[in-house]
């Protein structure tokens, strides 16, 4: 976004940059908030924009400070990765709230990021359940350690959600997907896991076919 409101952004992720692609807020029917991975940036996760060719979609992109949005693993101690943890889940709700001002609500935002970013999706949308247009989790799981209770209140409201990684992935155990999965489909969420035996850490033509379809779906809606 040209002037993003940063006024709810806490900490070291405020004043970061935005990135936006597709339609023009002002004629998008549908939004998708994407997050890009440790050591890359919004640039990088906009590029799969040329593979998601949905008209009525605007692609919003923010960047993390450091090109990191937390400093450890993800299954390390809370803690741990605070307080950055807690700013770049502001940033997705600072973004959502700018697109609910914009007349784009959750209902018709996806949230979808790849590995540190699908991580954030993830653990955003079970923090703060309710419908979205979609979650696309590429390569990531619910963050913190396994011995965190998933208690997550409230409901995902038969919100379409993707998750999709590797059985060997180097960062992203697949007991981590499988938990991940089943948290989401118990809040609600209708569910759909794909384990891809020996991919690496990376995204398939699959999974762009399935976030396609969630657009698809969604624009349908």
């Amino acid at each position: 976004m040209d002037n993003p409101p940063v006024n709810k952004i806490i900490g070291v992720h405020r004043g970061q940059p935005v990135l936006m692609a597709g339609e023009q807020l002002e004629q998008a029917r549908a939004a998708m908030i994407m997050m890009h991975g440790r050591g890359a940036s919004a640039r990088d996760i906009l590029s799969l924009t040329t593979e998601l060719q949905q008209p009525g979609f605007v692609y919003i992109a923010p960047q993390a400070a450091g090109s990191t949005w937390y400093p450890t693993s993800f299954l390390a101690a809370l803690s741990s990765n605070e307080p950055d943890l807690t700013s770049a889940l502001s940033v997705i709700g600072q973004l959502l709230e700018s697109l609910s001002e914009a007349g784009i609500t959750p209902e018709r935002t996806i949230l979808l990021g790849f590995s540190q970013g699908a991580c954030l999706s993830l653990e955003f949308a079970a923090r703060n359940a309710r419908r979205y247009g979609g979650i696309a989790a590429l390569s990531g799981g619910l963050i913190g350690p396994n011995t965190l209770p998933r208690d997550y209140p409230g409901s995902l409201a038969d919100t379409a959600a993707f998750l999709g990684c590797s059985d060997h992935d180097p960062h992203i155990p697949k007991e981590r997907v499988d938990l991940s999965a089943d948290v989401l489909q118990r809040m609600g969420a209708t569910v759909t896991k794909r384990i891809y035996p020996r991919m690496g850490h990376t995204v398939n033509d699959d999974e762009i076919a399935h976030v396609n379809a969630m657009m698809q779906a969604l624009i349908a809606s």
